[in-house]
C-alpha cells in the first residue's frame, strides 16, 4: 500500500501556497478544512494510506487542533488509514534554524525577524521567539517585523536603523515571507530550510507517526484535539484567587518530538523560559542546509552529567536543530 503525505498549511505558509518552491510534488499541499477531507477521501478511495502533517513552525497551534477536528469528520473507514503526524516544527525548532541564519550575517547588521501577522498570541510568540534568536549572538540590534501587521518590514528596518545599524537583514520565521523587494537598506537572509532540510524534516514526522501507529495503535488526532487548549489564554483568577493568579500559555510547553509526541501546557506560573524539545530525531547542530555548529557556539550551557548525545536512525536523520535555554 503507497503513502501520501498531505501537508496543511495555516498563516505561516499562506494557506499552503508558499509550500509549493519548499516542498516537492510527491506531497500533496492543502489549506485545512474542505481541501483536507477531499485529498484525504481521494487517497483512501484509491487504496492509498494518508498521513497528515501541519506544517506550523510552532506559532500556530490552531491549525494542529483544526486539522485534528477536520480528520474527525472522516467516516470509520477513511479514518482508518489516516494518521495525523507531530507539527513540522515548534519554536524551539525556529529559534534554532533561526540562529544558524543569523550566524551568517554581518555583526553590524541588524537581525529583522519576520512573518506574517496571525492572532495577538502568534504575534506575541515572534517577539519572543526573536529575543531567544538574539540572546548570546552578536549581533546588537535585533527586530521584529509583521506581514500585514505592525511593525510591518519598513518600520522594522527604520528601527534598526534607528538603534545604529546601517542596514537589517531579513529572517523569514515563516514560509511566507518573500524577499524584500523596494525597501531600503533591507536584504534578504533566507530561506529557513532549504528544499533537501525541508524534506528530511518531513519524512521524520511521517516516519514517526508510522512508528507510533505500529506500536501504540496510535492515530494522533485524539492528542491533537488539545493542541491549541491554552494557545492565548493568558487569565488571573481576581481577588478570590488569593493572589494566586496565573497564566496558561503554550509559549512556555516543554514539547517533546519523539514519536509518542506530548505536550505539557498547564504550566502555573513556572517553566517559562525553559522552552526546549527532546526528541530521538532532534538531532544537534543540524541547520538549514542539515549541518553547522550553531547550537554549541550560541548556547553556553554544557550537557548535563548523564545526558547521552542524540543518535541519528537509519540512511535520512532529520535535520532539526535541539535548543535548550540556559536554566
Amino acid at each position: 500500500m503507497t503513502d501520501r503525505v498531505i501537508a496543511v498549511g495555516g498563516h505561516e505558509s499562506d494557506g499552503a501556497a508558499a509550500l509549493a518552491g519548499v516542498l516537492g510534488p510527491e506531497v500533496t499541499r492543502v489549506g485545512g478544512g474542505r481541501e483536507l477531507v477531499r485529498e484525504v477521501r481521494s487517497a483512501r478511495a484509491a487504496g492509498e494510506r494518508v498521513c497528515v502533517v501541519p506544517m506550523t513552525l510552532g506559532r500556530d497551534p490552531s491549525l494542529v487542533a483544526d486539522a485534528a477536528r477536520t480528520l474527525l469528520a472522516l467516516d470509520a473507514g477513511e479514518r482508518a488509514g489516516t494518521l495525523l503526524a507531530e507539527p513540522f516544527g515548534t519554536t524551539a525548532h525556529l529559534v534554532g534554524w533561526l540562529r544558524t541564519l543569523a550566524n551568517r550575517v554581518p555583526d553590524d547588521r541588524a537581525l529583522l525577524v519576520t512573518a506574517p501577522s496571525g492572532d495577538p498570541f502568534s504575534d506575541a510568540d515572534l517577539f519572543r521567539t526573536a529575543r531567544l534568536v538574539g540572546q548570546y549572538g552578536r549581533h546588537r540590534v535585533v527586530e521584529v517585523a509583521l506581514l500585514g501587521g505592525a511593525p510591518d518590514l519598513a518600520e522594522g528596518v527604520g528601527r534598526c536603523r534607528a538603534l545604529g545599524a546601517p542596514g537589517a537583514v531579513v529572517l523569514p520565521a515563516a514560509w511566507a515571507v518573500p524577499e524584500p523587494a523596494g525597501v531600503a537598506h533591507a536584504e534578504y537572509g533566507g530561506p529557513l530550510l532549504s528544499a533537501s532540510a525541508a524534506a528530511g524534516v518531513l519524512a521524520s514526522r511521517v516516519r514517526q507517526a508510522r512508528e507510533r501507529y505500529e506500536r501504540s495503535g496510535d492515530d494522533g488526532v485524539d492528542r491533537a484535539l488539545a493542541a491549541d487548549h491554552d494557545h492565548g489564554h493568558a487569565h488571573s483568577h481576581g481577588p478570590d484567587d488569593h493572589g494566586h493568579g496565573h497564566s496558561h500559555g503554550h509559549g512556555h510547553a516543554h514539547s517533546h518530538a519523539h514519536g509518542h509526541g506530548h505536550s505539557h501546557g498547564h504550566g502555573h506560573g513556572h517553566g517559562h523560559g525553559h522552552s526546549h524539545s527532546h526528541g530521538a530525531d532532534d538531532g544537534h547542530g543540524h541547520g538549514p542546509d542539515g549541518g553547522g555548529d550553531h547550537h554549541r557556539a550560541l548556547s553556553p550551557a554544557p550537557r548535563t552529567a548523564g545526558e547521552s548525545p542524540v543518535e541519528h536512525q537509519g540512511s535520512a536523520p532529520d535535520l532539526v536543530p535541539s535548543h535548550r535555554s540556559p536554566r
